[in-house]
């Protein structure tokens, strides 16, 4: 039978602080503009969930998918700047 303590060192070797690291934070933070979009047309199509969509809900649906597009293309943009300029942004 093998004893899987000699392994559990390499396992642990690098402890979880439970924390985000500062890249990790700046990531989330370039992102933060599509995520919100995506809560604001999720909360637009959770509204008609139960109900048939009246005008102005499909203009609110229209609305924030148009938004979540824009937020897409601008983080896409933005990171094919960072690329191409080679991480300087």
């Amino acid at each position: 039978m093998k004893s899987i303590a000699a392994l559990q060192a390499v396992v642990t070797a690098t402890p979880f602080d439970g924390e985000p690291s500062n890249a990790e934070l700046d990531a989330i933070e370039t992102e933060m503009p599509a995520i919100l979009a995506d809560v604001v047309l999720l909360d637009a199509q959770i509204m008609t969930i139960d109900r048939t969509p009246s005008e102005l809900d499909e203009r609110r649906i229209r609305r924030a998918r148009r938004r979540v597009l824009a937020a897409r293309r601008e983080l896409a943009n933005r990171s094919a700047v960072v690329s191409l300029s080679g991480g300087a942004a």
